[in-house]
């Protein structure tokens, strides 16, 4: 009888103590996951952003790991021409779109009904005069062939920088205004050709030289330092012509937007600007 007492009491102690340490495990548990699920990261919030892809989809690219930081994943959808970016912005199908300089974006405002405006400027593009047929300025003949951007605001600054190298005079305060039509003087008789802007660097190979925007020479493989002139940096285009981050009217200070600004304004993106491009583009920040 004592016997079977002390088996039926080891019994009960060994039951109890199992069903502590399982108490305790199931506790142990119980903390771990809790821990686990404080410290597993928030969700990004995605960011979508239009941008042409040389240099504005590749500065995005650089400042997207500062935009994680602050909370953002960024999807870019690149664009190869001036318009649709604009008009999708504008449709809501992107939160914001990086590629043009605001002179193009007031213009296009103002031309197509579109409710867009401005987050900031980023950094501008100088404009070059690249070598097609003829390779110096100096060797330019009579009746000489000179592509330009044919929309108003780029063939503007183009104009500027072809009277800047004296081979064209422009009616006196015209400025950002110039269109052919302003040209009072050319003494080359040079034939001014309005081209597509992207499709400028293409147009090397028929003209002797070719005023080119900032983007499309970067994509095209053409570098400043090549270019026969460039807009000075105490330029009159190189204080208007800054690029810009556009965004639908009334959500210049929402915080995505805030936060993408941050980020493209950021050392890390301003590095990247000044060993990458070598002077084809510059910070404004």
């Amino acid at each position: 009888m004592r016997k079977n007492i002390g088996i039926i009491a080891a019994a009960i102690l060994a039951a109890a103590a199992l069903t502590a340490c399982k108490g305790a495990e199931t506790k142990e548990t119980t903390v771990a996951a809790e821990t686990e699920a404080t410290e597993a990261p928030a969700e990004l919030q995605e960011i979508v952003v239009g941008a042409s892809p040389a240099p504005h989809a590749e500065i995005l690219e650089a400042a997207r790991p500062v935009l994680e930081e602050k909370g953002y994943s960024l999807k870019i959808v690149e664009y190869t021409d001036y318009v649709q970016p604009n008009l999708a912005l504008d449709a809501g199908d992107l939160d914001a779109n990086y590629f043009q300089h605001y002179p193009y974006l007031e213009q296009f405002i103002a031309e197509n009904g579109t409710k867009l405006a401005s987050a900031g400027k980023i950094h501008y593009e100088p404009f070059g005069i690249y070598a097609g047929k003829t390779a110096a300025l100096a060797d330019l003949a009579d009746g000489a062939k000179v592509a330009v951007p044919n929309d108003a605001t780029n063939e503007a600054r183009a104009l500027l920088l072809l009277e800047a190298q004296g081979l064209i005079k422009l009616t006196e305060g015209v400025g950002l205004n110039a269109t052919k039509t302003d040209i009072v003087e050319n003494t080359k008789n040079l034939e001014i050709l309005e081209i597509e802007a992207a499709q400028l660097p293409r147009s090397l190979q028929d003209v002797d030289i070719a005023v080119i925007n900032g983007n499309y020479a970067i994509d095209a493989g053409l570098k400043v330092s090549d270019a026969l002139a460039v807009e000075a940096s105490d330029s009159v285009a190189a204080d208007t012509y800054g690029n810009v981050v556009a965004v639908q009217e009334g959500k210049e200070n929402d915080e995505a937007v805030k936060a993408l600004m941050e980020a493209l304004s950021s050392d890390t993106v301003k590095a990247f600007m000044e060993t990458t491009y070598e002077g084809a583009v510059v910070p404004l920040f």
